[in-house]
């Protein structure tokens, strides 16, 4: 398995769904950062289970930080957070042990660890090891602040439900900050969730699209070819359970404009150059552009339901049918905006102290 990503500043995640604990090793981010508790905590709850259109498991989330923070700064030594697994069953999972579950990674890692590999909840491939990422996200987001980057995401789209689309990004990144279901319209968060319970009734689920916009990133962070400012993200990205797509300003879209309305026309203002339109989601060539980076992550809709599907038992090679009991998510999208948030921080960290050098980030540069 690869499960350290980035290069001067790192993370690598430990642990399964149902094992003892989980967690994460930050490495390489500069001393003197806040590493906030409440913080921590209030984006951890950003992930956590919200009654009726999440999961009934609902686990606590106790984080405890092991290492490289003193007095509530980090120290530049390795920052490890443990985070306990307090309420698992893992008996749902006994009699699907040899049943593939469809849309699972079940068949793969059978293929992948040759039977070895814990099944129980998803074991490593389960979301539940977003937990740890969004705790150590959370002090790479604080990292971010520091230097006038901000961080918001929005459910774009749920069960085909549209939310309003960005407008006044400073206001609207700072209201989604705030948001336990984050939307711009709360007539439309009303509809979505209306839309998820409808799903869990009929034992069925949905996905959607989240929206991120992040400001305040300076031109030139990136590194062509291989390692693009895109190309680095959406790696980190498509690392998160159920994202099947990304994509980035105009996205698909763009191939249906022409040259005159795909390009974005700069400008120069009190000595700063700006486009006027963003097509480009703040990046050209694979290299920041000081226009507010946006894209978007498509998140399949929650592959455990409870509705009868065909299947393979991988003992003894037959074909069979499997409706996954247990506990749930109708819906994952909303949770996963905290996890999106908090690898893009983490991405961004990364890229930044490349660019500028370690010591940027923690404002000793």
């Amino acid at each position: 398995m690869k499960n350290t990503f980035g290069e001067s500043v790192s993370v690598t995640l430990f642990g399964e769904s149902h094992g003892e604990t989980i967690g994460a090793v930050l490495d390489g981010l500069a001393p003197g950062v806040i590493a906030d508790d409440a913080f921590i905590g209030l984006k951890l709850s950003q992930r956590r289970p919200q009654g009726s259109v999440s999961t009934k498991r609902v686990e606590p989330d106790r984080f405890r930080i092991v290492s490289g923070v003193y007095n509530g700064k980090t120290t530049g030594a390795p920052i490890c957070i443990q985070i306990p697994n307090e309420n698992v069953k893992s008996d749902d999972y006994t009699r699907l042990r040899e049943l593939a579950r469809p849309g699972h990674a079940d068949y793969t890692a059978r293929m992948k660890y040759h039977g070895f590999e814990d099944r129980r909840g998803g074991g490593h491939f389960s979301g539940r090891l977003t937990a740890p990422l969004v705790a150590v996200g959370a002090i790479a987001i604080s990292a971010l602040r520091a230097r006038g980057i901000e961080i918001g995401t929005h459910v774009q789209k749920c069960a085909g439900i549209s939310d309003d689309g960005f407008g006044d990004l400073n206001k609207d990144i700072a209201y989604l900050n705030t948001q336990t279901f984050a939307v711009l319209n709360d007539a439309k968060k009303a509809e979505m969730i209306a839309a998820i319970e409808d799903a869990a009734q009929r034992n069925d689920s949905v996905g959607g699209v989240l929206e991120t916009a992040v400001i305040g990133v300076p031109a030139g962070v990136g590194e062509p070819w291989f390692d693009t400012l895109e190309g680095v993200l959406s790696h980190a990205l498509f690392s998160i359970p159920a994202v099947k797509g990304v994509e980035f300003g105009a996205g698909f879209a763009i191939a249906d404009m022409k040259g005159s309305e795909a390009n974005d026309a700069l400008r120069a203002e009190n000595g700063k150059v700006t486009a006027i339109t963003n097509h480009n989601g703040g990046i050209n060539g694979g290299i920041s552009n000081g226009m507010p980076i946006i894209f978007r992550c498509a998140v399949k809709p929650t592959p455990s339901i409870g509705i009868s599907q065909e299947t393979v038992d991988l003992n003894s090679m037959e074909n069979a049918e499997i409706e996954v009991a247990g506990r749930h998510d109708p819906a994952i999208v909303h949770r996963a905006r905290a996890v999106v948030d908090s690898i893009s921080a983490l991405v961004l960290c990364d890229q930044l102290a490349l660019r500028f050098g370690t010591d940027w980030l923690g404002g000793h540069a």
